[in-house]
C-alpha cells in the first residue's frame, strides 16, 4: 500500500512534468518579450524629433514613421495625454494631425506610393481618436473623416475585375495590389469601430480583393492575383480576412496551415513587415496557429534586438528604412497578447 501512495503521485508528477515545463518555457519567454518591449520604447523615445515626428532613414520626416511609433507605444500600453511617454505621443499626433494635405492625403515624405503612408497614418488615427480629449480629440476626428473619404475615393476609382475593389501606391492608381489594400483595409475597419460612416460594401468589396489574391494553386496569399504567395503576404490576407469578421472561413484556414508549413524566415526580404503581419494574423486566427507561430517569430526577433533597444533589417528597401521602422514594427509583433490597440483585440 505504501509504495502504491509513493507511485501515485510520482507518476502524476511524470504525467505533468511536460506541462509544467512548457509553462515554464512561456514564462521565461512572457519575460524576455517584456523587457525586450521595453528596451524598443525606451529606444523609440529616444529617436523622436524636435518637431515630434519620427524619421525613416531614406525619407526623412515621416507621418508613416510616426504613426508606426506611436502604435508602437500604444501596443506596449502606453496612451497618450499620461504616463511616461504621454507627451511624447502627444506630439507625434499633433505632428501628424498638421500633415494633412488639401485633398485628404496624410504623408510628408516624398514616396512612390504615398497611399502607404496615408493608409497607415489613418490607422493611427482611427485607433487613438477614443483616446484622446478637447481640441486634440476634434481635430484627429476631423482629420480622420477627411481621411478615411479620400481611402474609400480611391477604393472607387474605375479598376478591371482584376483590380477592383483594392488598392495601390496612389490614390489615383487603377491597379491594386494586396500589400497597400492590407493597411487601407485596417484603416477602415479601425475607423468604423469608433463611428466613421464606413458602408459594409466598402468593406465587403476590400475583402474580395484580398480572395482574389489566393496564391497560386489556391496556395496562401500572393502580392496581386496569380502571383506566387509568400510568408508575408500570406500574414496580410489572414489579417484582412480575420479582422473584417471572417475568421476561419475556408480561405483563411488554407493560408493558416501554408503559413505553419512555410513559417516566416529572417533571411526573406520585408521580413519586420512579414513579422508584424504573420503574428497578428495568425494571433488572430488563434488555437495551435498562434502557438506555432509564436513559438518560432517570437525567439527570432528577441534574439536579433541589437544592444541599444532597437532592430535593423539586412536587406533591401526594409534596411534603407532605418532602426524605426523596423523597430516599431518588431514591438507590434512582440505586444500582440497585450492586445492593448483596439483593433487588434479578440
Amino acid at each position: 500500500m505504501l509504495l502504491r501512495l509513493i507511485a501515485y503521485p510520482l507518476g502524476l508528477l511524470m504525467l505533468l512534468s511536460p506541462a509544467l515545463c512548457r509553462a515554464q518555457e512561456l514564462d521565461a519567454q512572457k519575460k524576455k518579450t517584456d523587457e525586450s518591449i521595453q528596451r524598443a520604447i525606451q529606444f523609440l523615445s529616444k529617436t523622436q524629433q524636435p518637431s515630434g515626428a519620427w524619421s525613416f532613414n531614406s525619407y526623412g520626416e515621416s507621418t508613416a514613421a510616426t504613426s508606426l511609433a506611436i502604435m508602437a507605444f500604444m501596443a506596449a500600453g502606453y496612451v497618450p495625454e499620461e504616463g511616461p511617454y504621454g507627451d511624447q505621443i502627444n506630439r507625434g499626433i499633433d505632428w501628424v494631425l498638421a500633415h494633412q494635405a488639401d485633398n485628404g492625403l496624410v504623408v510628408h515624405h516624398k514616396s512612390h506610393g504615398p497611399m502607404y503612408s496615408h493608409g497607415i497614418s489613418t490607422l493611427m488615427l482611427a485607433e487613438v481618436a477614443g483616446m484622446l480629449t478637447g481640441e486634440r480629440e476634434k481635430k484627429c476626428r476631423e482629420v480622420l473623416e477627411r481621411a478615411v473619404k479620400l481611402i474609400v475615393a480611391a477604393q472607387n476609382v474605375p479598376k478591371d475585375k482584376r483590380n477592383a475593389g483594392g488598392w495601390r501606391y496612389n490614390q489615383t492608381s487603377k491597379d491594386s495590389d494586396l500589400s497597400v489594400t492590407g493597411w487601407q483595409l485596417l484603416a477602415l475597419r479601425a475607423a468604423k469601430n469608433i463611428g466613421c460612416d464606413i458602408s459594409a460594401d466598402q468593406i465587403d468589396k476590400a475583402v474580395a480583393y484580398v480572395r482574389h489574391c489566393r496564391g497560386r494553386n489556391n496556395m496562401g496569399f500572393a502580392y496581386q492575383p496569380g502571383g506566387a504567395p509568400s510568408a508575408t503576404r500570406t500574414g496580410t490576407g489572414i489579417l484582412a480576412l480575420e479582422i473584417c469578421g471572417q475568421h476561419h472561413t475556408k480561405d483563411a484556414l488554407e493560408a493558416g496551415d501554408y503559413l505553419v508549413q512555410r513559417p516566416l524566415h529572417p533571411d526573406e526580404f520585408y521580413y519586420f513587415y512579414g513579422a508584424y503581419y504573420c503574428s497578428v494574423g495568425m494571433f488572430q486566427m488563434g488555437g495551435e496557429y498562434w502557438k506555432k507561430t509564436r513559438d518560432t517569430i517570437m525567439p527570432q526577433l528577441l534574439e536579433m534586438q541589437k544592444h541599444d533597444g532597437s532592430w535593423l533589417a539586412t536587406k533591401g528597401s526594409e534596411k534603407e528604412a532605418g532602426k524605426v521602422y523596423a523597430t516599431s514594427l518588431a514591438v507590434l509583433a512582440l505586444a500582440v497578447e497585450y492586445q492593448y490597440l483596439p483593433i487588434y483585440q479578440r
